[in-house]
């Protein structure tokens, strides 16, 4: 069996209403994240040798980043995208969330991605 195969196997389908059941706590989980790292970017901005510091930054926010992505993979099944950019496997492309968005109202086919993501309703 090949890779492709046992992630194809292992991809959560969801229908609207069970992405729509997952979303809070997806929100929830992405607002922590991006308060985590706006308060260390703050953090760091507050020292004078900022520039040294950068190396540190960027490993940091990278550590913040690939925790959430884990994260809201593991427990919901989710794709994510990008920075705070999560996708649901609709089995015909993806319902389309990106922080901050209030809800999740997006959706775009597999071949065409988040520029080309359409309201939901």
């Amino acid at each position: 069996m090949t890779t492709n195969t046992i992630d194809a196997i292992d991809k959560k389908i969801f229908t609207y209403e069970e992405a729509l059941a997952t979303f809070p706590d997806v929100r929830r989980r992405t607002e922590i994240a991006v308060r985590q790292m706006e308060a260390l970017v703050n953090q760091l901005k507050s020292r004078d040798d900022l520039q040294a510091r950068q190396a540190d930054l960027e490993e940091a926010c990278q550590g913040i980043f690939e925790h959430w992505a884990q994260d809201i993979t593991d427990r919901h099944g989710c794709e994510v995208k990008g920075l705070w950019l999560v996708d649901w496997d609709s089995g015909a492309g993806y319902y389309c969330w990106e922080y901050p968005e209030p809800n999740l109202a997006h959706f775009h086919d597999y071949d065409e991605g988040f520029a080309a993501r359409i309201p939901i309703n």
